[in-house]
């Protein structure tokens, strides 16, 4: 990704003060708006992918 696609994944907010709710909301809009699928691939230590599949 570029700095500019980046920029959007940013936030100011202290480690623990976010409310949690952002991966619920991705799911419901994805999933129940899109009829899509919202999955991860997670290796500890080396970060996680997030997959987005919307269909066309």
């Amino acid at each position: 990704m570029t700095s500019t696609e980046e920029s959007h994944l940013f936030t100011t907010k202290a480690v623990g003060k976010g409310t949690g709710l952002g991966l619920a909301i991705a799911r419901q809009i994805v999933e129940e708006t899109h009829g899509g699928k919202l999955s991860f691939n997670s290796v500890l230590g080396n970060g996680t992918e997030f997959i987005i599949e919307i269909p066309v």
